[in-house]
């Protein structure tokens, strides 16, 4: 039988045969081994089929620990009891392979079993050798027909009542009863904890966000060994960095699964954290999962949310304030609020002439020799959202008076920077009134702004102080000049350079206000600390500190008045006006005392206009400030006394031409004629009024031209160190003079019509006139409040002084308690009023109605006049 192993079929046909009976045993004796195995396989998967299908109906979820445990070791044995023949399970011979092989093929005389013989008899016999092998070829001729036959295991006979067929369909029906708990209902069945009682364990979970969010601590639904019913998942928002804190006990926390944007936090310090405590920092949307020791699962989804960047925009135009301060209000908007803001300043490239040489080179910006006036910005109150001012005294900076590109930035906790526009303006500056001092603060901007200025600037102060019989400076002045030459020339670096600036501006307030400017630095000096620990929230003994430094202040500054106006009492013989406010000591320390008392009770915004309104005071006081705000208030005053007139006129061209009419409507044609002449002679009265009434106006006209006219004289004189408030007073004043010439036009008008009799005409020509006086009375009072913000040393104009007193309130004991503050109606007020007051009178012309409502429109009408 060596040669039936070889499975290479020989070419003889003897080899061929023995080959196909080797490969028929295979086959034989894989068919006999699986019909010995697979009764025993089939009582084995019965038992199996139904544990798992008393396991899917979740029988041992109902039972307790003994009855499972029983259940266990009941299908464990009948486990046992099923698999035991497989144990004697033995491979089979070949003689029962190819007993197999010559059963099922049924071929005479056993050809199998004859391939697999051998002689019985001796082999020297011929005539038995002969026999031999004619019966061994006619076997192997039938090696072909050799059949193994299909694998009959006998289930059937075995099984009668089909047990088998029950156990599988009970298996596919509780599979399908139980959908997604499979395994958990198999596990139950070994679940014996109970008997033991398992160590206690808890798993805590919380979310902190950040700090400068100001959101709370978030809890997230933890592990308890004594609650297995608590929620095990959840999912929600938390801003970008907060920090996922995990305290176990009786547990290992450090078994996180982690996924998506999120970290372990590295500990602070040395310092370890709490035993069983662990920190994970969410950068971004994250998974954790955590399977505890009940096999309970924990889900975790964060979304996280980035931190937007701030926004800031300009509420409105920069604009000058009081005592040439910078006014800056703006807007900020953060999801979590900013941490600081900033105004940025760059020098604006210089604007190109209006008639520009052909083939000129347009002149390049340097790098500026003093760094730009950037400062910090006021927040809004919380420091989140909402509008904001920020009001900065930049009089003293060297690029005061510059063009400027100014654009606002905000910052959060998390970096996030937020910018507004660039707006173009030029920065306030102090009026200088002599020629001298504005030349030397304007040579100190341009050195300034550019380094490459300086020979310049040494040009400038050679010129000045080579010949000074032509400005008959001080010596002092000319002393302060020749310094600041000798220091222009011996420069050696930008240092000395800032050292010059700054010398610059000393010596140009020497030249502008004499010895006084000291007692002026120190009293501003005093009022910026004072403002500035209002606006940082400063302690309240900060605050009286600073506040008695600011009394001390004052009264040197009062000082130096007194003997300032000892000096100048033979110069200036005017008797003093009797109208003139007088300002006590004792006014300035009230005031005093009410700052300090506001920023004790937490009102600092009311501290700091107090305080705004006292700096205006002070500077207000200073000798030769206060005659043009003389001026421009007398002349309000005289307009405020026209439009009443005019208003009174017309109310009564209105009765006049009513009365008229009603006669017309009572008398017929003839009455109509007489009523028309009786009307001319009543509007006679009127055209007087009206014509005495215009040339007031002429004269407050001339006198107004006048005075532009040395304005712009003094302009011309001092063009170089005039501001933008000196230029937005004039534009308001020539508004005003051509709502006036308008008013005029409009009187002439009126004067006509009444002298023709047409009280309609005179009626619509006298509400132009009252209209373009209101214009001209509102754009004066534009003028005159520029002026006081504008002016270093001017204050609130001498009308508005006069009635008020040392704390802004109106006086109620000068011309009835008038408050000329009062804001002047604008055109929209105005013409709304006159729709009112004409449907009154509307009503009033009509005679159908009811004479208790004519009654009212004449009484209400009458309180109007």
């Amino acid at each position: 039988m060596s040669a039936s192993r070889d499975r290479t079929p020989p070419r003889t046909p003897e080899g061929e045969a023995r080959f196909l009976l080797d490969r028929a045993v295979r086959r034989a004796r894989v068919a006999l081994f699986w019909e010995q195995a697979w009764p025993a396989l089939a009582r084995v998967g019965v038992v199996l089929a139904l544990f798992l299908a008393v396991s899917f109906a979740g029988l041992w979820l109902s039972l307790p620990v003994a009855a499972r445990i029983a259940g266990v070791v009941v299908f464990a044995g009948l486990l046992v009891f099923a698999a035991r023949p497989l144990l004697t399970l033995r491979w089979p011979d070949e003689a029962a392979a190819v007993a197999r092989l010559d059963r099922r093929s049924a071929l005479a005389h056993r050809p199998a079993t004859a391939i697999s013989d051998s002689l019985a008899t001796r082999p020297d016999d011929p005539v038995g050798a002969a026999l031999w092998r004619a019966h061994v070829a006619r076997a192997l001729a039938a090696a072909r027909s050799l059949r193994a036959g299909t694998p009959s295991p006998g289930l059937a006979r075995l099984d009668p009542r089909a047990v088998r067929a029950l156990a599988v369909l009970a298996l596919f029906a509780t599979f399908f009863m139980a959908p997604g708990a499979h395994l958990s209902r198999i596990g139950a069945a070994f679940d014996w904890r109970s008997l033991v009682p398992p160590a206690p364990f808890r798993l805590d979970a919380w979310v902190d966000p950040p700090a400068y969010t100001g959101r709370p601590p978030v809890v997230l639904p933890g592990l308890r060994s004594d609650d297995p019913t608590s929620l095990n998942a959840a999912a929600l928002q938390v801003p970008t960095g907060s920090t996922l804190v995990v305290r176990g006990a009786g547990i290992d926390a450090a078994t996180l699964k982690l996924e998506g944007g999120i970290a372990e936090a590295q500990p602070e310090g040395d310092q370890p954290g709490p035993a069983g405590e662990r920190r994970y920092v969410i950068r971004g949307d994250a998974d954790v999962t955590f399977l505890g020791p009940d096999q309970r699962r924990l889900m975790w989804h964060f979304k996280a949310i980035p931190d937007g960047k701030p926004s800031i925009a300009f509420a409105k135009d920069p604009q000058p304030g009081q005592r040439n301060s910078l006014v800056l209000a703006y807007r900020i908007e953060d999801d979590y609020g900013v941490k600081e803001a900033e105004a940025s300043f760059v020098a604006a490239p210089p604007e190109p002439p209006l008639f520009p040489r052909p083939g000129a080179v347009p002149p390049k910006v340097g790098k500026p020799l003093v760094p730009p006036p950037d400062f910090k910005l006021s927040l809004p109150p919380g420091g989140r959202t909402g509008a904001a001012q920020t009001t900065k005294d930049l009089v003293a900076h060297p690029w005061a008076g510059a063009r400027v590109e100014v654009t606002l930035k905000a910052r959060d906790e998390a970096g996030n920077e937020g910018t507004s526009e660039t707006r173009t303006l030029r920065l306030p500056q102090r009026t200088f009134t002599k020629p001298m001092a504005r030349a030397l603060i304007d040579e100190r901007r341009r050195l300034a702004l550019d380094p490459a200025n300086r020979s310049r600037l040494v040009r400038v102060l050679d010129g000045l102080t080579a010949t000074p019989e032509q400005f008959s400076p001080g010596a002092g002045e000319y002393l302060g000049l020749r310094t600041a030459l000798a220091r222009a020339q011996n420069a050696r670096n930008d240092d000395d350079l800032r050292a010059l600036v700054d010398y610059l501006w000393e010596v140009a307030v020497l030249i502008e206000d004499g010895t006084l400017s000291e007692a002026e630095r120190e009293l501003r000096a005093a009022q910026e600390a004072l403002r500035e620990a209002l606006e940082r929230g400063a302690s309240e003994e900060e605050i009286r500190r600073l506040t008695q430094e600011l009394r001390a202040a004052m009264d040197k500054m009062m000082r130096q008045l007194a003997e300032q106006a000892q000096r100048d009492s033979g110069t200036d013989s005017r008797p003093l006006d009797p109208s003139a406010r007088i300002v006590r000591p004792q006014d300035l320390q009230r005031m005093l005392d009410r700052i300090e008392n506001l920023a004790r009770s937490g009102n600092r915004d009311a501290a700091r206009q107090l305080l705004d309104e006292l700096q205006a005071m002070m500077e207000n006081m200073r000798p030769g400030s206060r005659q043009a705000g003389r001026q421009q208030g007398q002349q309000q005053g005289e307009l405020g006394n026209m439009i009443q007139e005019q208003q009174r006129l017309r109310d009564r061209t209105y009765r006049q031409n009513r009365q008229g009419q009603q006669g017309q409507q009572g008398q017929g044609q003839q009455g109509q004629q007489g009523q028309g002449q009786q009307g001319e002679n009543g509007f006679g009265d009127l055209q007087q009024g009206q014509q005495e009434l215009r040339r007031r106006l002429g004269r407050m006209l001339d006198e107004m031209r006048r005075q532009q006219g040395q304005q712009g004289q003094q302009g011309q004189q001092g063009q170089n160190g005039e501001g933008g408030e000196s230029g937005e007073s004039g534009e308001a004043m020539g508004r005003a003079g051509d709502a006036l010439g308008r008013a005029d036009q409009a009187m002439r008008e009126a004067e006509e019509a009444l002298g023709r009799g047409d009280g309609q005409g005179a009626l619509d020509a006298e509400g132009r006139a009252l209209q373009s006086l209101r214009q001209g009375a509102q754009a004066m009072a534009e003028a005159q409040r520029g002026n006081q913000d504008g002016q270093g040393p001017g204050g609130p104009g001498e009308e508005a002084a006069q009635r008020t007193d040392p704390l802004g309130r109106p006086l109620r004991s000068q011309d009835y308690g008038d408050d000329f503050t009062v804001k002047v109606p604008d055109e929209v007020d105005a013409q709304r009023a006159r729709r009112v007051l004409e449907e009154l009178r509307r009503r009033l012309e009509q005679p159908e109605r009811p004479q208790l409502e004519l009654d009212y429109l004449e009484r209400l009408l009458r309180g109007l006049n």
